[in-house]
């Protein structure tokens, strides 16, 4: 689709469109069959759109570049608002994003200066990669410009106001009632945002009351959140399914540098356990590949004392052990909550060990370690497994496909649909959800460090595991088996996360497959691809240039290179978003169930807190992991990026049935549709199976996240074609 600025009139070309001069020439045409005359009009529009380098972007330019993350702090305003610059270099490596070319800020001319928050949709980005007018008008703008004033500084003190939660009863209003904001707080965002737009992002009423959608979480039962099986089951067919892993060693170790930090070993013992194993022992349930574990010690630990020390924020470095019974669920062991020696990190972890009790004051300390984990997950899933490895991780494909890759090459054709809005988003994000003092840092355990401990992670990021069966491999959650249908058989059968995406990953690969194999019908016809080869050695050099040195980069080669990366970048784009984004609000809109943020470490037998926790155990939850302030706004970035916008374009569906002239590649496109929509009926029918406990679990919530088609609005499901929100 492409725009007219004058009129703003729609029209779609089924070809390519390139401007020369003042004229436009509109034709569909394979790489190898370009018309001579018009090769050089093709290099002429690629050198065009990656502009110069220098000169300042206008909102009207077309232009691809590229820039380091150093626009997210606010160094003249104060120096708590200094922000590292991430990438370019080993201390803070970072994949690249889109050029944007505003000056410098006067403090630090390495930090790029940033726009006022009300200018935030007017942040640059290519012409072509603005949100259409649909996505402009849908309420989603005007909710994230009003998450920006919420986060106001003179509005932070209303974070320690006696204003708090005293009860789950009163957390339940939020859904049920209402709760009354701080008028400060109303009349702030009764000036920016429009009455009609204000009622349906935060939902006030003519005497202040604040209300939200009831999450799924709770719909069918309002404490069956706090049952272990559900617990455990989130980690399976929650929106963080990405990390639990086979334990294969006991106890679990640690990968940290003992020279720095000590003997990080885990303190969790048989003792602990073997109770809990059905008659098994330590090495009998490994063997038999019973034993998971969800660990959040090794990417925690080093941040610490920093987190600890120099924000509000009170954690731990946290292990999970579980244990897989017959029926196929999971039943948690043991948490492990460590702090680093308080003489020094060289002196290794101060950690206690809790195990599941059901009664009296030990069940409460329970369910809090449970909580601690939850923050760690809630924590590590917002900034690396949804921002890192989804937004971040596929921007600078998207600016290379479009500085590399004529409009005209079959790849360009491919890829395209799922770089929709991607570039709009993340530029978004960076004005007023990831920057200092933005949402994120107000409502994730890292606070100011938020984006620093990210570009840590990225340290761990690998391209070729990407790839959901490579990553299922690595995490020991699945073998090699030629014989299971997608080539890998799952150790955990009853995983809906992986059960699913299985399907959908090898729905993607064989569409990719049918396509690659159409235009490119040997190895050498891949080589020899100028175009292509261009491409790919920009992304690995400039997009992700941090790692350019890394041995696993495909060579792109060879077709299987070329069908696997494609695949990998539309799984990232598109089933691996929508597994890790749209069950944010289902699964966390209430937030006892998925605490983003502790405030206060375990009580201690002996304190005023202990007591409280034996007296008044749902206060003092309340009181250490959630006050109202950071709760509503939490609440808030969630339901916003939750929602499905009126003009999603999902897998499987393209914005104009015509966007080939190649009729095979059109069948198998239509092929793919048709697959998708197999799936679907089978997701349905697993959810309906009984015997699969972890599709359903005790809070009646059918896993329906990468169910490929859905409506507009908050709906838990629909694959949309691209990171869109």
């Amino acid at each position: 689709m492409f725009q007219d600025k004058v009129r703003s009139t729609l029209f779609a070309t089924h070809g390519c469109t390139l401007q020369i001069n003042t004229r436009k020439i509109a034709f569909s045409s394979l790489t190898s069959e370009t018309p001579a005359p018009l090769l050089k009009y093709r290099k002429e529009e690629l050198v065009s759109l990656r502009g110069d380098g220098k000169s300042e972007l206008q909102e009207w330019d077309r232009i691809y570049d590229y820039a380091y993350y150093n626009d997210l702090g606010r160094p003249d305003e104060d120096p708590k608002y200094e922000r590292p610059v991430l990438g370019g270099s080993s201390k803070y490596p970072y994949p690249r994003r889109g050029r944007t070319s505003r000056p410098p800020t006067k403090k630090d001319p390495n930090t790029e200066s940033r726009l006022n928050p009300l200018m935030a949709l007017n942040i640059y980005v290519p012409r072509d990669e603005k949100f259409g007018p649909l996505k402009i008008s849908d309420v989603f703008a005007f909710g994230l410009k009003a998450i920006a004033h919420i986060l106001k500084p003179e509005l932070s003190q209303l974070d320690f106001t006696p204003n708090e939660f005293d009860s789950l009863q009163d957390v339940l209003k939020l859904y049920k009632g209402g709760i009354e904001l701080p008028k400060v707080l109303r009349e702030n965002i009764r000036n920016i945002v429009p009455k009609e737009v204000l009622k349906e992002i935060i939902r006030t009423d003519s005497e202040g009351l604040l209300k939200f959608p009831v999450p799924q979480v709770i719909k069918g039962d309002v404490s069956a959140w706090r049952t272990d099986e559900e617990f455990a089951r989130e980690m399976l067919a929650g929106v963080n399914p990405v990390i639990i892993r086979l334990l294969q060693e006991f106890p679990p170790s640690s990968k940290l540098d003992s020279t720095i930090y000590g003997d990080q070993t885990s303190t969790i013992t048989m003792e602990h356990v073997e109770k809990y194993l059905n008659g098994l022992t330590i090495d009998e349930a490994i063997r038999n590949k019973k034993l998971f574990i969800l660990d959040h010690h090794d990417a925690l630990m080093p941040y610490l004392w920093r987190i600890i020390n120099c924000t509000s924020t009170k954690i731990y470095a946290s292990r999970t052990l579980l244990f897989l019974k017959e029926d196929g669920t999971l039943k948690p062991l043991a948490i492990e909550l460590s702090l680093p020696h308080p003489n020094g990190y060289q002196f290794g972890a101060v950690s206690k060990v809790y195990t599941p009790a059901e009664e009296g004051v030990q069940s409460n300390i329970w369910q809090m370690a449970k909580a601690y984990v939850a923050v760690n997950d809630t924590g590590y899933h917002q900034l690396i497994s949804h921002w890192l490895h989804t937004h971040a991780a596929i921007e600078p494909f998207v600016i290379a496909t479009n500085r590399q890759l004529s409009v005209l090459h079959p790849i360009y054709k491919l890829l395209h649909p799922h770089f929709r809005d991607t570039m709009n988003i993340n530029a978004l994000a960076r004005e007023i959800l990831i920057n200092a003092g933005g949402a994120l840092e107000h409502t994730v355990f890292p606070a100011k460090f938020s984006m620093e401990f990210s570009s840590m992670l990225y340290k761990d990021w690998v391209f070729p595991e990407q790839a959901l069966p490579s990553d299922l491999i690595k995490r020991g959650m699945a073998v090699k088996d030629e014989n299971s249908p997608h080539g890998v058989r799952l150790v955990i059968e009853d995983y809906p996360y992986a059960v699913d995406g299985l399907e959908i990953w090898s729905a993607i690969k064989e569409w990719v497959e049918d396509y690659c194999s159409f235009y490119y019908k040997t190895d050498d016809m891949v080589q020899n691809d100028s175009e292509l080869q261009s491409w790919w050695k920009e992304l690995r050099e400039e997009g992700h240039g941090d790692k350019k040195d890394e041995p696993w980069w495909p060579e792109m080669q060879t077709r299987e290179e070329l069908v696997e990366t494609c695949t990998i970048i539309i799984w990232i784009a598109s089933a691996l978003h929508a597994a890790i984004n749209f069950g944010q609000y289902p699964l966390g809109g209430y937030p006892p169930n998925r605490p983003a943020i502790s405030r206060r470490f375990m009580p201690e037998e002996g304190t005023p807190e202990y007591k409280e926790l034996k007296t008044n155990h749902e206060k003092a939850f309340l009181k250490t992991f959630s006050s109202q302030l950071l709760t509503v706004i939490g609440i808030a970035v969630i339901e916003v990026l939750s929602k499905h916008s009126s003009d999603e374009i999902y897998l499987g569906q393209r914005d104009t049935p015509k966007w080939t002239s190649d009729t095979k590649p059109l069948e198998a496109f239509y092929r793919f549709g048709m697959k998708l929509a197999e799936i679907e009926d089978r997701i349905t029918r697993r959810n309906n199976d009984k015997k699969l406990r972890n599709r359903v679990g005790p809070v009646k919530m059918p896993y329906t996240l990468l169910y490929p088609s859905s409506g507009q609005g908050l709906t838990g499901k629909g694959i949309p074609n691209s990171v869109t929100i």
